[in-house]
């Protein structure tokens, strides 16, 4: 029964989804996999300057104090940064480049790594 209401939900959540709300999912799975070129500028409020920009294939993860900032730099090199907010200073993410993104289909990427753990084995 447990398994039946599962299917029934899923299929609801998934027929519930417009168009726009999945390209969307979409396209923030892409930007977590550095598929997707960004330019995320943090602009000062009071002194109306602009007081860092990054550009590349980043991922942004805000929270209400911060934001941490991954870019992929190489073939298997990232980077990361985190910026503090505050009342006056915000940020804004801009993506520089269209995707082509599917508004049918979910996409769901499994990772090796996150799936089965590294394991050392000491003899």
């Amino acid at each position: 029964m447990k398994k039946i209401l599962m299917v029934i939900s899923v299929v609801f959540l998934m027929f519930g989804c417009t168009d726009a709300q999945i390209a969307s999912k979409n396209l923030s799975t892409a930007s977590d996999m550095f598929q997707v070129d960004r330019r995320i500028v943090f602009y000062n409020g009071i002194t109306d300057t602009y007081m860092l920009t990054v550009e590349g294939k980043c991922s942004i993860e805000p929270t209400p104090a911060k934001i941490s900032v991954t870019c992929k730099t190489g073939d298997n090199e990232y980077k990361k940064h985190y910026l503090g907010l505050s009342d006056n200073v915000t940020y804004f993410a801009e993506q520089l480049d269209s995707l082509n993104v599917s508004s049918y289909r979910y996409k769901v990427i499994f990772k090796p790594s996150v799936i089965l753990p590294d394991i050392d084995v000491k003899t």
